[in-house]
């Protein structure tokens, strides 16, 4: 039995990952689930934003399904980000963002795509030194990195269907590093059977809105792949509705995008898609293929019914809506 462990975090990270965790323990799968703690709310308590325990439980693990985190207000030079912790612990370096309308009324363009970005390099290294009156910024990009992000999303678009992959970068600018990140693409692409293209990041920000369908799948770089994938989830119903993994060779987080909103913490107004779709993510990645596929067809059912949260138009809170999808479920 593999096991999972399952970390609520802060804000609403609880409300939407114990919504989740109904769905999932009523559909007899074969995982073990165990809770641990992360984020400023065991910091308050424990002094560590990630405590040792959680690590040597994650390190047992298979995948972790996370809700979602709440950095300091004030400055604390002590503080490291959890999340950028675990993916740089357990080599997490495809991050996969699946940008798709679920709900038509909320999309804003026919936009139908997989982000698949590099996720330990770039410019979120984190090595950062003050000199002379300035802040100098380390950014990695290294052959191996590009190598192994490109494979990934090979992998992912057959997986998916999808017959081609874009590369976007900005080695116009960028001669060496990006540079390299190109050069690597087309030669692994070379004999994958799969259509590539690259194109400029500015132009392609422009392109997710003015000629989406030339997009299926984008393979690109760490701070690129950040920003246009909240471009791509607010073009397909909003970051309330996307959910991301964090993935490597062993091992693979799954959180939903949305942040930890903390103004609407203990409410019980939380939607929790993004959380159920992360979950489906997870469940793909343990090849629980089968209950993936159920798990999402059950939500997008429900989501089309009209049983929705407030931010939907609908009535129901974060609870009810998880019993709602697992009605569905109990009825296939």
């Amino acid at each position: 039995m593999k096991r999972v462990t399952v970390i609520g975090g802060d804000g609403i990270g609880p409300e939407v990952v114990d919504a989740t965790m109904h769905i999932l323990k009523g559909m007899d799968l074969d995982l073990d689930f165990v809770e641990a703690d992360m984020g400023l709310v065991s910091f308050k308590r424990t002094g560590h934003y990630l405590p040792p325990e959680t690590l040597n439980i994650l390190e047992s693990s298979k995948a972790v399904l996370f809700g979602a985190i709440t950095s300091p207000v004030t400055s604390d030079p002590c503080y490291h980000s959890p999340l950028l912790q675990l993916r740089r612990y357990f080599d997490l370096y495809a991050n996969i963002r699946p940008c798709f309308p679920i709900l038509p009324e909320y999309k804003l363009v026919d936009l139908n795509i997989v982000i698949v970005r590099e996720n330990t390099e770039g410019m979120y290294t984190g090595l950062e030194r003050e000199e002379d009156g300035k802040v100098i910024l380390e950014r990695v990009v290294s052959e191996k990195g590009c190598r192994r992000i490109v494979e990934k999303a090979i992998k992912v678009s057959k997986v998916m269907g999808f017959n081609k992959i874009t590369c976007i970068h900005k080695a116009n600018v960028l001669r060496k590093s990006d540079g390299l990140f190109r050069r690597v693409f087309y030669e692994v692409m070379e004999g994958s059977g799969l259509k590539a293209d690259d194109m400029i990041v500015d132009a392609a920000a422009a392109a997710l809105i003015s000629k989406p369908k030339c997009f299926e799948c984008i393979v690109t770089l760490n701070l690129y792949g950040d920003i246009l994938s909240d471009e791509a989830a607010a073009l397909t119903g909003g970051l309330g509705m996307a959910p991301s993994a964090n993935i490597g060779d062993h091992f693979g987080l799954f959180e939903p995008v949305h942040g930890s909103a903390p103004d609407i913490a203990g409410k019980g107004v939380a939607n929790p898609s993004a959380t159920i779709l992360s979950a489906c993510l997870l469940l793909e990645f343990v090849k629980m293929m089968d209950a993936a596929s159920s798990l999402q067809s059950a939500l997008v059912q429900t989501l089309n019914e009209g049983d929705r949260t407030r931010d939907l138009g609908g009535t129901l809170d974060t609870m009810k809506f998880a019993e709602k999808v697992s009605e569905r479920l109990t009825r296939h």
